[in-house]
């Protein structure tokens, strides 16, 4: 399978965010580490829709989309499809309100070191996974 200029840009981009988050993490800017950690599970999953052949939806968990098309996925994807796409739909959740907080939700207060570490392995999981699949 062939990956194309911008699954490439993707992830590389998902692979410098990696690193970025544990520069957050060692600065205490969890709730960052949570923004970043989504960011790059989306820009890695939208780069396996697009290798397979598979028009990228404009949704930031593409959970879905992936179990629609398992078939076409590798099998380091598909193995591990159930996983990945809690991953993604958990990170997702936190998206907005990592990023703005709310009223009720400061996020430099609310995200602890629990919640990065959390969202760093599940950031891991899914790299090693699309690397495993793309990057032989």
């Amino acid at each position: 399978m062939k990956i194309d200029e911008l699954a490439a840009s993707y992830l590389k981009k998902a692979q410098v965010r990696f690193k970025a988050l544990h520069f957050y993490k060692e600065n205490e800017a969890y709730s960052d580490v949570v923004r970043e950690a989504q960011e790059l599970v989306e820009l890695l999953l939208k780069a396996v829709l697009r290798t397979v052949g598979v028009e990228v939806p404009k949704v930031h968990d593409v959970g879905r989309t992936l179990e629609k098309h398992c078939d076409s996925l590798p099998p380091a994807i598909a193995g591990s499809l159930n996983e990945i796409k809690k991953i993604s739909k958990r990170l997702r959740k936190e998206r907005e309100l990592s990023f703005y907080g709310a009223e009720d939700f400061i996020p430099t207060e609310e995200y602890g070191l629990d919640d990065a570490e959390t969202a760093i392995k599940d950031a891991e999981f899914v790299l090693k996974k699309v690397q495993e699949a793309f990057m032989k």
